[in-house]
């Protein structure tokens, strides 16, 4: 693959974010990190220094929605903008989806226990959605497509991270652009999303990033060319690793289920000093923790005025 690698800064906790310039019979960039004037800069310079220019890139191509991955396509409105269809919804922001959005999440996080005046908090934390593009998505990719313009280079969708979330492979070389799928540093969150048919029953997020991890690792990858941080080439220890240690975090969970709790009251616990500032995330990571006991059949959830308890089997 003739892939050239640009780093751009973003606002997160992550830190830079990578998008990726590959030449095949289209000229077509991976990413294009969130809508902030330094990564624009950063974003112009890389083209440059690959010896191109802005207007040059023929085709973007969006790993998934996130607003450090999916900001900038308003700076491509001459080329076309490819992704998963779930997209669209971030993209063209409907005052409809809009309100379907604060709906799914004020359910979940009441039926999670959490106090009023915290679920208030978390629903006016919407400064992100000025960081995805407003550019709406020119055609769809999906499982088994081929990219245009890069023959053999396969879509798969792998879902977890983000309800939107495709990698790329190359048939011929092995190599991936993977997204933030396995990252080799961090562990990617997978968080919670509205589902892709916008219903109101919660995709169980965790479950699908470990099916989705267990994907990857079989898909025998020479290179994975991920969202943040270096390249990974030895991809089967690394997924095992990441699974073992969800386990054990799953267990730590398990282990303060002496009596029937919220995912709110877990997560105040586990996450002491944390929750008050990023409420959003650790509720996320703890239901997945949940969900996976679940599956396990080594706990069960009841529902008692509105709200889930989970207790030991």
């Amino acid at each position: 693959m003739d892939i050239f690698k640009i780093v751009i800064p973003t606002p997160f906790p992550v830190g830079d974010v990578n998008a990726f310039l590959v030449k095949g019979d289209a000229l077509t960039l991976f990413d294009v990190g969130p809508k902030t004037e330094e990564a624009y800069e950063a974003l112009k310079w890389g083209i440059r220094s690959a010896g191109y220019d802005m207007k040059d890139i023929e085709q973007v191509v969006l790993t998934h929605h996130h607003p450090d991955h999916a900001g900038w396509v308003d700076a491509f409105s001459h080329a076309e903008i490819l992704g998963h269809a779930y997209i669209d919804h971030w993209m063209k922001k409907t005052p409809e989806f809009l309100q379907y959005h604060e709906t799914f999440y004020a359910r979940q996080l009441r039926e999670g226990g959490v106090p009023e005046n915290y679920i208030q908090k978390v629903l006016k934390v919407k400064g992100e959605i000025e960081l995805f593009g407003s550019i709406p998505l020119t055609g769809y990719l999906k499982e088994g497509d081929e990219v245009p313009g890069h023959k053999g280079l396969m879509v798969y969708e792998t879902l977890g991270h983000g309800q939107s979330h495709l990698i790329f492979l190359e048939e011929g070389t092995r190599e991936c652009i993977g997204g933030d799928l396995l990252l080799e540093r961090t562990s990617s969150n997978p968080l919670i999303e509205p589902p892709v048919d916008l219903s109101m029953e919660r995709p169980k997020s965790l479950l699908q990033y470990n099916a989705s991890l267990q994907r990857l690792k079989a898909l025998n990858v020479s290179k994975l060319y991920t969202g943040h941080g270096g390249e990974i080439t030895e991809i089967g220890d690394l997924v095992d690793d990441r699974l073992e240690r969800q386990k054990q975090r799953a267990l730590k969970v398990y282990d303060l289920l002496v009596k029937p709790q919220t995912n709110f009251e877990l997560t105040a616990q586990l996450f002491e000093r944390l929750y008050h500032q990023q409420l959003g995330l650790t509720l996320s990571e703890t239901l997945g923790q949940l969900d996976y006991l679940i599956d396990n059949e080594m706990i069960e959830a009841n529902m008692r005025d509105g709200v889930i308890y989970y207790s030991r089997l």
